[in-house]
């Protein structure tokens, strides 16, 4: 293998293992790493898919009014996105294990992008639940194969940071969501909108084949210090049985947590405007100015969430204290502050509730998407797809019956209060969840 000279410019070829020749960007000097811009790469595409994800939220008055929709109908449509994300977590981390994650996020990044542009043309309920359910084709692989991805470019002690760092990404995606879709909505329709964020997937496409390398040592622009700090991809994996089933004994107990997480989230995400407007009777720029701010909460509690857990990771040596404590204690003060806004009607009150809520629950994220990583190196992906399949659950289940008990009680507060029991009950489960024990494949006991 060539080694690179730092002091000099990338040259236009470089020799990598195996003879091969990989494409090389232009040298950006020393400003910024590699590794920092990965960060930023990654970052961008969990944004991206955000935005892809929940700008329907801000669309769905008109699309209700323009198809005759009720909850209960829109909520389904909210659903579909869900069933194939559910399955698309456990081959996401599958497929980068025996493809790669540039090839698989790359078509991932493609489907998301052709769907999003393709719901701007939809006609009625079916259409729209269709599209829905390719985007969840596009986005179900994606996490899982970019924590398989995170775990070759980042050492350990710093998985929580960027967990949280990426997913604060995607809820910065959420939070301008709102105020962008409605802007792109009274300029334009909300046709427009779909459009536009489809058009800014498939620029993240070309960004990403054009920079990323499976293999970190394979990157031209990256320095041994940073590669001093990292395990390489171990490539017997690839040709090793893959222990499905073991793994997902061990994971279980993280997939119960992350059922109760994304039962809040997906409450969030899918009727936080709708809530502000029918509820509290405002009018679409103020609810999504407000559903923005709350969005806004979360990208703190991502950003900070992944960051502490790993301080208090490097502060104790304990994994059950720096994850799971902080895991429920999390959980439990997020369901807190759900409560509280049910106790008042003045909608400033209301919105730093929510806020509140908010920050709380995604503390969680960055924090629970590391404890696959923790678990195990071989298989982080597809653990953390194995995990992530109870957040893709609470997204079928949550939206439809949220909008169900509207439609019958005319009440908000009543699923409400089932989210809050929801919080309280994955609290209670985190004492099932082992990071402390790394996970050994059945094939390799003995070894």
């Amino acid at each position: 293998m060539k080694k690179i000279n730092q002091d000099d410019p990338i040259s236009s070829n470089v020799t990598v293992e195996g003879g091969a020749k990989a494409a090389v960007l232009p040298s950006r000097g020393r400003m910024i790493s590699a590794t920092a811009w990965m960060t930023i790469i990654l970052s961008s595409m969990y944004g991206i898919m955000y935005l892809d994800r929940v700008n329907i939220s801000i669309a769905a008055k008109d699309m209700m009014k323009e198809f005759a929709l009720t909850n209960t109908q829109l909520g389904f449509a909210f659903s579909a996105f869900s069933w194939p994300y559910l399955i698309g977590q456990l081959f996401g981390g599958w497929f980068a294990n025996k493809i790669g994650s540039r090839l698989t996020l790359a078509l991932c990044g493609l489907l998301v992008a052709v769907s999003t542009i393709a719901t701007g043309f939809v006609t009625g309920l079916v259409s729209l639940f269709i599209m829905r359910l390719l985007l969840g084709i596009g986005e179900g692989p994606s996490f899982s194969a970019a924590t398989q991805a995170m775990r070759h470019w980042y050492p350990e002690e710093r998985f929580g940071f960027i967990q949280g760092i990426t997913h604060s990404a995607a809820r910065l995606g959420g939070a301008v969501a709102p105020p962008i879709v409605a802007w792109l909505i009274g300029v334009g329709s909300w046709r427009l909108s779909f459009w536009i964020c489809g058009l800014a997937s498939l620029l993240w496409v070309v960004i990403w084949l054009r920079y990323f390398r499976d293999d970190p040592k394979d990157h031209p622009g990256i320095t041994e210090m940073e590669l001093s700090k990292l395990k390489p991809p171990s490539k017997a994996v690839r040709r090793a049985r893959t222990p499905f089933g073991a793994l997902a004994k061990r994971i279980l107990p993280v997939t119960a947590v992350d059922f109760c997480y994304g039962w809040m989230l997906w409450v969030f995400i899918s009727w936080i405007p709708l809530y502000f407007m029918k509820k509290h009777g405002l009018n679409l720029k103020s609810s999504a100015l407000l559903a923005g701010l709350t969005f806004g909460a979360g990208v703190i509690g991502d950003t900070i969430g992944g960051t502490l857990s790993d301080w208090m990771l490097v502060k104790t040596g304990n994994k059950r204290l720096a994850r799971n404590a902080f895991i429920a204690f999390s959980l439990a003060v997020s369901g807190a502050f759900l409560y509280a806004t049910m106790q008042t009607s003045n909608i400033t009150h209301v919105a730093l509730l929510l806020g509140g809520s908010f920050f709380f629950l995604e503390l969680v994220v960055g924090t629970i998407w590391a404890i696959p990583m923790d678990i195990s190196r071989e298989y982080a992906g597809l653990a953390g797809g194995m995990m992530n399949f109870g957040f893709g659950l609470a997204g079928i289940i949550s939206p439809v019956v949220f909008g169900f008990v509207v439609d019958r009680t005319g009440s908000w507060d009543i699923p409400f209060t089932i989210s809050v029991v929801i919080c309280v009950i994955g609290a209670l489960l985190t004492v099932f969840m082992r990071p402390d024990r790394p996970f050994i494949p059945p094939h390799a006991v003995g070894e």
